[in-house]
């Protein structure tokens, strides 16, 4: 009997399953509430057929089989009416969500729907939240970086068109016979030799800008002491210090190794010694010190430039900013881009780059986390 009754209700159970499947798979492009719908009237229907099978075939008759069938069909009903309330609920929800979604204007500011949400779409809420926030960040950073370029091109062009035009004066002055004098032409050459000078470091810079900007800048890294490194970057510029009347100190410990590339890294903390060699006035002294703590490596330049504006200090490594009214470079300045360039480059190194006003000037500080390789 119990084989009979097993065999009996699996077997209506399967047929009203494949059934079941087959409709969702038809379905399976329409509302959820639909799909639910199907899911809770398969539920019902095997239950009824399994029990009406055997109530009418085996077990009961008479009165009490009519009872158990009325009674099945009562619960039948129950369940199918409650699992379409809650198809509509979900329904209901996923309308609201999708409303809220449609509601997104321009400044990508999403707002939840209002109610209660089931968990699975409370999730997809907060997860739409982030996503519309991550994109906000995205396009302020695009902006700002619109904006940067623009503001880098003329200025650029700017400082690119004052030498071009001395030199050009200077060459047809030459042409012509204007100047024929030996000192007068001496100076003129030695002029259009440094113009040329920083004219191709400008462009350096502006290649080296254009690969961090564009990804390309790639890395070589290895064990390099924090003592040698100091020591190049400060023989590099002691020739613009000694010019300035500026005096240069190094304290690092004697054994102090980061794993970095050696020429990025020196070429921005280089920058950053030139930035505050050229800040600083006569008989003013910048300190470089490298210290290490907590996994971390600290690489600091300290000089007496008199400090920066506290509203200047949040745009010093922004592109081409010099953090001066006149936009004209004097002799020894760059174009703004050493502190952006250095920036990069700490940040491909995974480290961060910091300006804080301190005693007479400011101090620009590398941080660089102090691992070994990483594991391959």
């Amino acid at each position: 009997m119990i084989l009979q009754i097993i065999a009996v209700t699996a077997s209506l159970g399967l047929l009203i399953a494949a059934l079941g499947l087959s409709v969702l798979w038809l379905l399976r492009g329409r509302s959820i509430g639909v799909m639910l719908a199907v899911v809770a009237v398969v539920t019902v229907a095997a239950t009824l057929a399994g029990v009406v099978a055997i109530t009418m075939e085996m077990i009961i008759d008479g009165h009490p089989k009519d009872v158990v069938l009325t009674v099945v069909a009562i619960a039948g009903l129950v369940g199918l009416g409650v699992a379409l309330v809650v198809a509509r609920q979900v329904v209901a929800a996923s309308r609201r969500l999708v409303v809220s979604v449609e509601a997104v204007s321009s400044s990508l500011e999403f707002t939840p729907p209002p109610g209660p949400l089931p968990a699975e779409l409370r999730t997809i809420a907060r997860a739409l939240d982030q996503a519309y926030e991550r994109l906000r960040e995205g396009h302020e950073r695009e902006r700002a970086l619109e904006g940067a370029r623009r503001e880098l091109v003329a200025w650029v062009s700017h400082d690119l068109r004052t030498p071009l035009a001395g030199m050009r004066a200077m060459v047809e002055a030459l042409e012509d016979g204007v100047v024929d004098d030996t000192a007068t032409v001496r100076r003129y050459h030695n002029q259009i030799r440094l113009e040329v000078d920083r004219l191709a470091h400008m462009v350096d810079d502006l290649f080296e800008l254009s690969r961090i900007h564009a990804g390309a800048l790639r890395l070589t890294p290895r064990r390099v002491g924090l003592g040698d490194l100091v020591a190049d970057a400060l023989a590099g510029v002691e020739a613009l210090a000694r010019a300035k009347g500026v005096r240069l100190t190094g304290e690092t410990p004697p054994v102090l190794p980061v794993y970095a590339d050696a020429a990025e890294l020196g070429r921005a903390l280089r920058n950053l010694v030139v930035n505050a060699i050229r800040h600083t006035p006569q008989d003013g002294a910048v300190v470089v010190r490298a210290t290490a703590d907590d996994g971390t490596v600290r690489l600091s330049v300290a000089d007496a430039c008199g400090g920066i504006p506290e509203d200047d200090l949040p745009r010093v490594f922004d592109v081409a900013f010099r953090g001066e009214a006149a936009r004209t470079p004097g002799p020894d300045r760059g174009a703004g881009l050493g502190l952006a360039i250095a920036r990069g480059i700490v940040e491909a190194h995974e480290g961060a780059i910091a300006v804080v006003n301190e005693g007479p000037g400011c101090r620009f500080e590398i941080s660089l986390p102090l691992s070994v390789p990483p594991a391959s």
